[in-house]
């Protein structure tokens, strides 16, 4: 790009301070990167409604045809396939978590340069603070007006790894997952009508 000083080989320390940059275009560009970020991280969530949606139909129609022929297998295939989908939709997730640590060094960032203390209490306001805000639960004392903090790679782990097991991951997964796998192990070992179903 013009107007960018070449940078390769450059090392930079307290006798040799990196070049100036232009503070108005750091601040475009970190507004034009959240931008991104947020239709990146908000398109995830229409693909894992997606996800879900294909998730009941396949496992619902498995059930109701293992009922309507009599065979226990497409229990199980429900359950399977509940299964698969479970773990698309926390992969999915898992993707879009990766984007947070960003968004909020991008709010980081900017509070530390165009932070405004208004006179109607609002001290320290800047903006963007979506992912930082999100947090907020009304405890008291409020600390919105606060420094955004990064989050540490141990939160990030964390959230990753909690990806599998949040509520609106796990449904409506789950409940195809365990009502195939019951209606399988009933129908195998023999229990009542189910019993009579052939696999």
């Amino acid at each position: 790009m013009s107007g960018t000083p070449d940078l390769s080989g450059y090392q930079a320390s307290d006798e040799n301070p990196p070049p100036r940059r232009d503070a108005a275009a750091l601040a475009a560009g970190m507004r034009s990167e959240y931008e991104l970020l947020v239709k990146v991280v908000s398109d995830f969530d229409g693909r894992l409604l997606t996800i879900k949606g294909w998730s009941v139909t396949l496992s619902l129609a498995a059930l109701v045809l293992g009922f309507q022929h009599d065979h226990y297998a497409l229990f199980g295939l429900a359950a399977v396939s509940a299964l698969g989908f479970w773990t698309i939709d926390a992969l999915t997730k898992v993707h879009q978590v990766r984007y947070y640590s960003r968004m909020r060094d991008l709010e980081v960032a900017s509070f530390h340069l165009n932070r405004v203390d208004l006179p109607t209490g609002l001290k320290g306001f800047s903006s963007p603070r979506i992912d930082v805000s999100w947090s907020y639960k009304g405890d008291e004392p409020d600390w919105r007006g606060d420094p955004p903090w990064r989050l540490d790679p141990a939160t990030v782990r964390r959230l990753v790894r909690r990806s599998w097991h949040m509520p609106h991951v796990v449904l409506p997964h789950v409940v195809a997952v365990v009502v195939g796998a019951v209606l399988f192990v009933l129908a195998v070992t023999g229990v009542g009508q189910l019993g009579d179903m052939q696999p």
